[in-house]
């Protein structure tokens, strides 16, 4: 049975504008084989989405969270729901 596709929406906290996290976040995003966007919001916090298989997106949120991405992560929220199939490629926004 295949998995069915899931949408990540992941609340980036801590320093993560201007430090090339979106364009970080994309490139894992990609080589995992994910769809979807990270965009910075007026309160310094970067809203990731993110569509595929579920592991993958498990896989991107562990990332998110594991020290390595450029700036400071100092909380990642998420939440999980059915893929919508709205997006192509990873965007930087």
């Amino acid at each position: 049975m295949t998995e069915a596709p899931v949408r990540l929406s992941a609340w980036v906290h801590g320093n993560v504008q201007g430090v090339g996290f979106r364009w970080w976040t994309r490139s894992r995003a990609l080589e995992l084989g994910l769809t979807g966007y990270a965009r910075n919001h007026a309160d310094g916090r970067v809203h990731v989405v993110a569509e595929g298989r579920r592991t993958p997106g498990e896989k991107l949120l562990d990332l998110l969270r594991s020290g390595k991405a450029p700036g400071r992560v100092d909380l990642v929220v998420e939440s999980w729901e059915p893929a919508r199939g709205d997006m192509t490629g990873f965007e930087e926004r």
